[in-house]
């Protein structure tokens, strides 16, 4: 702001809370009559709507704030708010909603007649309707009801137009004025009478009779319009302030009802204003004086101030003065003013978004500003500068050109860290921020902590950026900050100020929150004053000696460290803020590039120019070169004045020096009482403390640029080495630890805290305080709140006896500022305050107050802040021994990243975490005094040593299994494996020392007890680990037997839990001793277990067996798997019984190779003693012989000799793994088969037929018959083959009329064209199964006749069986006559044979057929040579069929006889008749011909 360069800075507010956790109970107010027309008189009076707000104190113990506010977009909406300073914030408020507009007033006061349990709270409405509300105390209303009536009193003061209307309104207990528009004003004393009583309303006038005769007589203009009114005490008698339109100011005694004063204000300054508001300050008694203020309007705002004397016990008390002095407010509206004994505060508005509160001293000849939270917000969030995001851009590209990957994370640390600050931090701002980007309700927004928020702005804020530069990602953040800035001062305008009279407590009102201002002290004066206080530095604590040159000194070197602040930018401190809490960035490195800016300027690296903030690289570089020069020559000239003044740089130095002990915290004197509490005064002394810490720390960090900077131009300003030797030893350390120290305070002060993750057993059990009284914790409930910061949990710094009453009210400047130096030397020095390094008890203390309340991220980083301070100081760890801090801070930093790990970070930071932890315990345990530094520690880390012992050896064997079962205990076994064996080797350690000079009662417990049990631990943390061969070494070293054998079970448990089996079979474990115990245990888990459990267990002993070469130990378990899974699985279920069918063919499978690999006389399996593990791998005296079993072999019921089989060999096995792929092909394609027990294997047969697995059911035949049994059962197998022909060849077919045969199976195309198309695609297959099943029976028919050479004829039977009609194949008929070459032979031989086929035709009706293939061989016999008798002979001799054709003959006779086919069958018959004519007219010569051969021979 511009008028913050022209006055110092005298005060800054303190923001205490924001309402916007609080929950609003609604509360109508019923009204007896409605809202005025629009067009009435009483609608129009009163003013537009503005927002309003005051708090009225109510004295009492403790006093109570009743803080009331008046929203302009909600104005018939009364806020009300009842603060303690003593107590915490309030959870609730009310609104008071009535039926018309609020008057832009409100008064609370006690309520005398309810013995002060009661509020009474005073309302006007603009249409000229009074309330008063009697509130009960504590506001227990239901939200969403009605007032009750019986505590309300209305009534209406405009009930006639020509009173004028209402321009003003005062009130205090019992009475409410009313100032109008004529210049009347009534007094109503409500609350003190029923409205319907006799003077319950009066008319303040002059009621004297001189009075009335001059007011009769004068032909003056009646009194102007009244504009403001204000009540005010003095001399214990209540006065009443008028102003008036025409500048007259009346006084009325309230209690004689008469006029004390009347005064006109006019002069010529003011002409041509018009007065518009009063303020009336407190009576100073001393000087015999009160002050108004009055604010006259024009075309600008001017404040006239007045003092008014006090004439103690005369008859006029006040005499009028003239005009002290006139304020022209020439930007921005006045908002409100509050006027005091000697001061004058103004708060007006100042630009757009930016407000100014200036106050003036009594005689109003010095003017400073007080700093709003609008300046604070602004500069935090980078928005108060233009060149604030150059600062930021410029600076980060130079330190982080090197660290692109580390670069988006620590820039948004550093805006994140400020956005969340309280003070900066606003719920309804952010929300609106969120909103613009995606939807959250308020229950989704309310229920987001602290980590929660920080994630959705990182999103927000990552997803806009474009590139991995750095410019580019402070462009975002600047552009959401200041969306977020916009809304920040939406919600927080302030509508007013407030003045607590008893405690001299100035206060701003805002939409939202409350804030109190405090003046500056010290330091803070020194920093924000003007140029030409800097030579008053006593008035300032600051002690020098009695010469005036080291206050010049003083004053240059404030001069210098100003001009490194102006040139090195405002995010300067902020980035080395950051470094000094982020692990992975080096703090000197930041210094160290921070210096070289200083010496060389801005030089970026190519391509890396913030192109966003739109200004030209050339042009940036011009600009840095310039203002580079300027400060250097600058910073020349200031440093060669320093030491032209000094004549040398030691005094410079011993100035310096002094100003950094200046800059320390304060070191209380006297003992802090402790206070614990989370009251109002509480957060306003956090946040006091807060903005003094970041003050002083950019300072002190401005002090140690600057000694940087004296070190590397020290060849330019004559500077020896003793003087640099000077700096770097103890100035600059010095100044490390200031700026430590305030980091530590402003941490502190601002870290939001984490909820505790409560999600063990012990510590949710702990927490219902089970058998105890539940001691409440200020801090319960409020953990991860917003606000509620660490600073929190440290106590409240109590006062003096005599001052203790002060805290029951807000606290003033001096009160708060010596709460701020005592609360510092509590949290820096410590309770006793005494002189300690910042690295010892207090930081341990304090570290421990963080562990205790489960803030463990933030005490990882006080120690990491610790260690930086450790580590740039160079101090010597020996220095850490005396009081056993190193050791402490190992242990708590140690149990801090156990808890982290174990709630809150994941991936590889969580690895790094655990290792970091362990190192942390082993450091801690190392320390010689360790056993007496960590005693104090229980309560904090649940780590107790009770032994007496002073034995090292033994509390560290002690303390490695606390660290073991912490690590345990939040699943971290990496750790916890490293500390089990760390505390085997100190048992090793301490027997070892047993056995040369100690007790046998040394050691709690027997020796091998606590071995055994730290092996147990080794073993379940490495299996934990998935170390599975370490695990299993755990359990070999294991010297107690039973928990040997308890982890071995458990072992395998794991094993197969995680799929990790196959580590038993690799060979890689030594089973010395161990492998019959781990057998037996897999077996009966085995056994227990499901037979579908994976892993499989009875294939895990198979593989198990077969590594270690025991192949009929792994037949025996693998062939035992499968008889429980016949036996276990149901057929009811398809979908497990086929997978159990093909689980069984695998280990079937497995157990035949199993069995071949052992000699043929072992080669058997004894299946009712699977579970006998006394089998050895040898050969058998004798093979068991089961007579039953030999009988059974030949039996059709397999199923009957496979349950008396015990003795099972590979041919058993065989037959089994037959039959059970016979039942798993059928599973797969037929859901419904029958797969009992009691099967028999014909039916299988038939079924494998009939749903073609053809080679399955032929190899079933082959398996299980032979002799006459296996034709038998070929013949009924062709003959389930030949039906699913026919079937198939009519039944199936749609293209062809029921009962026609045809021999093309495929559809011809005119039946196509006739059939439905939905059913063309079913019947094409049908058709082509059809042909295919024709083609099967050739196959199979042609394959297996020569076996049994009757199965064409059980085909052709059962064809023409089926269909009489039936065509015969071709290929089947060619069968019976044995191909042409044979014809010759005759008809009869082997079947088949053309005679049988001759007698198949006869039997099934075909006549026809049967007479064509007899002619056929009779012309064939015929046609033989008549020069081969001999041959012919022998032919006729085996051809003739006598039976066959006499059938024939008489069927055709019969046929005849009865007139069917009578042609037809005598043709047949003459046929015949002359082919047998000939044939035997022909038989006849041959054998005549045979015999004339034989004689002739």
């Amino acid at each position: 702001m511009s008028a913050a360069g022209a006055r110092p800075l005298a005060a800054m507010e303190v923001p205490i809370a924001t309402g916007d956790g609080i929950k609003w109970i609604e509360l109508t107010v019923p009204s007896s009559a409605p809202p005025p027309p629009p067009d009435s008189v009483a609608a129009t009076t009163a003013a537009i709507h503005q927002n309003a707000a005051s708090c009225n104190v109510v004295s009492g113990d403790p006093p109570a704030y009743l803080l009331w506010r008046i929203h302009e977009n909600f104005p018939n909406i009364l806020e009300v708010i009842e603060l303690f300073a003593c107590n915490e914030y309030p959870e609730t408020g009310l609104h008071l909603i009535f039926h018309d507009v609020l008057h832009p007033f409100a008064f609370l006061c006690k309520n005398e007649l309810a013995g002060g349990d009661a509020y009474s709270l005073y309302a006007l409405t603009v249409s000229g309707t009074v309330y008063l509300l009697n509130l009960k105390r504590p506001f227990n209303f239901l939200s969403g009801s009605i007032f009750p009536q019986s505590e309300l009193i209305e009534f209406s003061v405009q009930n006639n137009a020509l009173d004028g209307k209402l321009t003003a309104v005062a009130a205090t207990s019992g009475c409410l004025l009313l100032g109008r528009q004529y210049g009347s004003i009534g007094c109503y004393q409500l609350g003190v009478l029923d409205p319907s009583k006799p003077g319950f309303m009066y008319e303040l006038r002059d009621d004297s009779g001189l009075g009335r005769l001059w007011n009769l007589m004068s032909r003056g203009k009646a009194a102007g319009a009244v504009q403001d009114m204000v009540i005010s005490e003095v001399c214990t008698r209540k006065l009443l302030f008028v102003l008036h339109s025409d500048g007259i100011v009346r006084l009325w005694d309230l209690v004689s009802h008469a006029r004390v004063l009347n005064h006109n204000l006019s002069s010529s300054e003011l002409t041509g204003t018009t007065p518009s508001r009063l303020w009336v300050g407190c009576p100073n008694y001393d000087a015999s004086v009160i002050t108004l203020a009055v604010l006259h309007v024009s075309d600008v705002e001017v404040v006239a101030v007045y003092n008014f004397g006090i004439n103690v016990g005369e008859k006029n008390i006040l005499s009028p003065e003239p005009l002290l002095r006139t304020i022209l407010l020439d930007k921005g509206r006045l908002i409100d003013l509050k006027v005091s004994s000697g001061k004058l505060w103004i708060l007006k508005e100042d630009g757009s978004l930016f407000y100014e509160l200036s106050d003036y001293d009594y005689k109003m000849e010095h003017a400073s500003i007080y700093g709003l939270q609008e300046d604070f917000v602004a500069d935090q969030l980078f928005q108060s500068s233009e060149h604030a995001l150059d600062d930021l851009v410029w600076a980060n590209t130079s330190i982080f050109s090197a660290m692109k990957d580390q670069v988006v994370q620590f820039v948004s640390s550093i805006f994140l860290q400020r956005l969340l600050q309280p003070g900066i931090y606003h719920s309804a701002a952010l929300r609106a921020m969120l909103l613009d980007q995606k939807y959250l309700s308020d229950f989704e927004f309310q229920s987001l902590s602290v980590a929660d928020i920080r994630k959705e702005i990182f999103t927000i804020v990552n997803a806009k950026v474009n590139s991995a530069m750095s410019s580019s990602l402070v462009h975002v953040w600047k552009d959401f900050c200041t969306h977020y800035f916009r809304y920040w001062c939406q919600y927080s305008v302030p509508y007013g100020l407030f003045f607590d009279t008893s405690n001299n407590v100035l206060g701003l009102i805002r939409k939202n929150s409350l804030s109190l201002f405090r003046s500056l002290e010290g330091i803070e004066k020194l920093i924000y004053g003007s140029s030409d206080e800097f030579h008053d530095l006593t008035s300032y604590g600051l002690v020098l000696p009695t010469d005036s040159d080291d206050s010049e000194l003083l004053y240059e070197v404030l001069r210098c460290t100003s001009h490194i602040n102006h040139q090195i930018g405002r995010a300067a401190s902020a980035i080395f803020y950051e470094s000094l809490l982020v692990p992975s960035i080096s703090s000197e490195d930041v210094v160290f590039h921070l210096l070289k800016i200083l010496e060389t300027g801005y030089y970026p690296l190519a391509g890396s120019l913030p192109v966003q903030v739109g200004v030209d690289a050339c042009e940036k570089r011009q600009s840095a070169h310039r203002s580079l020069r300027n400060f250097s020559v600058d910073m020349l000239l200031s440093l060669h004045a320093l030491h032209s003044r000094a004549s040398n740089w030691a005094g410079v130095l011993s100035v310096v020096e002094k100003y950094l002990e200046y800059l320390k915290p304060h070191r209380s004197s006297q003992k802090c009482e402790l206070e614990g509490n989370c009251s109002i005064n509480f957060f306003l002394l956090v946040q006091a403390t807060t903005q003094v810490a970041r003050v002083m720390f950019e300072t002190a960090f401005d002090v140690l640029l600057l000694l940087g900077y004296l070190i590397n131009t020290s060849g330019q300003v004559s500077m020896i080495q003793a003087d640099i030797t000077r700096i770097k030893a103890k100035l600059i350390p010095m100044a490390h630890e200031i700026v430590t120290q305030w980091l530590v305070l402003h941490f502190i002060g601002t870290t939001p805290t984490s909820p505790t993750v409560v999600d063990d057993f012990s510590s949710r059990l702990s927490s219902l305080h089970i058998g105890s009284k539940a001691v409440k914790r200020p801090s319960d409930g409020k953990l991860g709140l917003s606000g509620y910061t660490l600073a929190f949990l440290v106590d409240f710094p109590s006062f003096s006896e005599g001052d203790a009453k002060f805290l029951k009210s807000f606290l003033s400047s001096d009160q708060l500022f010596r709460s701020v130096w005592k609360f510092s030397s509590l949290i820096v020095w410590g309770v006793t305050g005494n002189e300690s390094s910042i690295t010892s008890t207090p930081m341990i203390e304090l570290a421990c107050l963080l562990v205790r309340h489960g803030q463990y991220e933030a005490a990882e980083n006080l120690f990491h802040i610790i260690d930086i301070y450790s580590t740039k100081t160079k101090i010597s760890p020996s220095s850490w021994y005396a009081d056993g801090g190193l050791c402490r801070r190992f242990h708590l930093l140690g149990f801090c990243l156990i808890m982290r790990v174990h709630s809150e970070v994941d991936g590889v930071l969580k690895k790094h975490k655990i290792y970091e932890a362990v190192s942390c315990f082993f450091r801690a345990a190392s320390f010689p005094e360790a056993s007496q530094s960590l005693q104090t520690l229980s309560s904090e880390t649940g780590f107790l040593y009770s032994g007496e012992s002073e034995s090292i050896p033994l509390w560290r064997l002690h303390y490695y299994q606390w660290a073991m079962l912490i690590f345990d205990q939040y699943a971290l076994s990496e750790g916890a494996c490293q500390f089990a064996l760390a505390a085997l080797e100190q048992a090793d350690e301490i027997l070892a020392l047993k056995d040369d000079n100690m007790d046998d009662d040394f050691l709690p417990e027997p020796a091998s007890t606590i071995r055994g049990r730290l092996w147990a631990n080794v073993f379940k943390f490495s299996l934990d680990l998935k170390n599975y061969r370490d695990a299993y070494c755990a359990i070999i070293s294991n010297p107690d037997e039973d928990s040997k054998y308890i982890c071995l079970r458990r072992f395998i448990i794991v094993l197969c839990e995680h799929g990790a089996t196959k580590v038993l079979c690799d060979g890689k474990l030594p089973f010395v001793g161990m492998a019959e115990k781990v057998e037996q245990e897999l077996f009966w888990k085995a056994e227990l277990s499901d037979i579908f459990a994976r892993p499989n267990l009875y294939k895990l002993l198979y593989s198990f067996q077969a590594s270690r070469n025991n192949w009929r130990k792994a037949a025996c378990y693998i062939y035992q798997y499968s008889i429980r899974l016949r036996n276990e699985v149901s057929t009811d279920d398809t979908g497990k019984f086929s997978a159990a069918l093909q689980e069984r063919l695998e280990g079937l499978s497995a157990a035949i190779n199993a069995l071949q690999l052992v000699d043929n006389a072992s080669a058997w399996i004894d299946s009712k003693n699977t579970d006998s593990f006394s089998t050895g791998q040898g050969v058998p005296h004798k093979r068991a012989r089961n007579v039953l079993a030999e009988k059974f072999a030949l039996s059709d019921d397999f199923q009957s000799e496979r349950l008396l089989q015990y003795i099972v060999d590979i041919k058993m096995l065989e037959k089994e793994y037959v039959l059970t792929s016979a039942h798993y092909l059928l599973s797969r394609d037929k859901d419904k088969f029958n797969f009992s027990g009691n099967q028999k294997l014909s039916h299988l047969v038939d079924m494998l037929i009939k749903e073609n697995f053809y080679d399955m059911a032929f190899t079933v035949i082959f398996t299980f018959w032979k002799g006459s049994t296996l034709n038998r059962e070929l013949e009924q197998a062709f003959i389930t083959l030949t039906e699913k022909c026919f079937l198939g060849g009519i039944v199936s077919s749609p293209f062809r009329s029921v009962g026609t045969v045809h021999n093309v199976l495929l559809p011809s195309p005119d039946d196509v064209t006739h059939i439905d198309g939905r059913n063309i695609l079913s019947s094409m297959i049908n058709q082509i199964n059809g042909n295919g099943h024709w083609e099967t029976l050739e196959l199979y028919l042609e394959k297996y006749r020569k076996i049994h050479q009757r199965l064409p004829v059980v085909v052709a039977e059962t064809l023409l069986y089926g269909d009489p009609q039936i065509e015969l194949p071709f290929w089947l008929v060619n069968m019976f006559k044995a191909g042409r070459r044979s014809i010759s032979w005759g008809m009869t031989g082997q079947q088949p044979d053309p005679a049988t086929l001759v007698r198949l035709y006869i039997d099934y009706g075909r006549l026809a057929e049967a007479t064509n293939l007899l002619l056929e061989y009779l012309e064939s016999f015929a046609t033989v040579s008549a020069a081969d008798p001999i041959k012919r002979k022998k032919t006729s001799a085996i051809w003739f069929p006598y039976t066959a054709i006499e059938r024939l003959w008489c069927q055709l006779q019969e046929l005849c006889s009865a007139g069917h086919m009578t042609g037809q069958c005598d043709k047949l018959k003459r046929l015949l008749q002359g082919a047998l004519l000939n044939h035997l007219k022909q038989v006849k010569v041959d054998s005549e011909d045979a015999l004339a051969s034989a004689v002739a021979s």
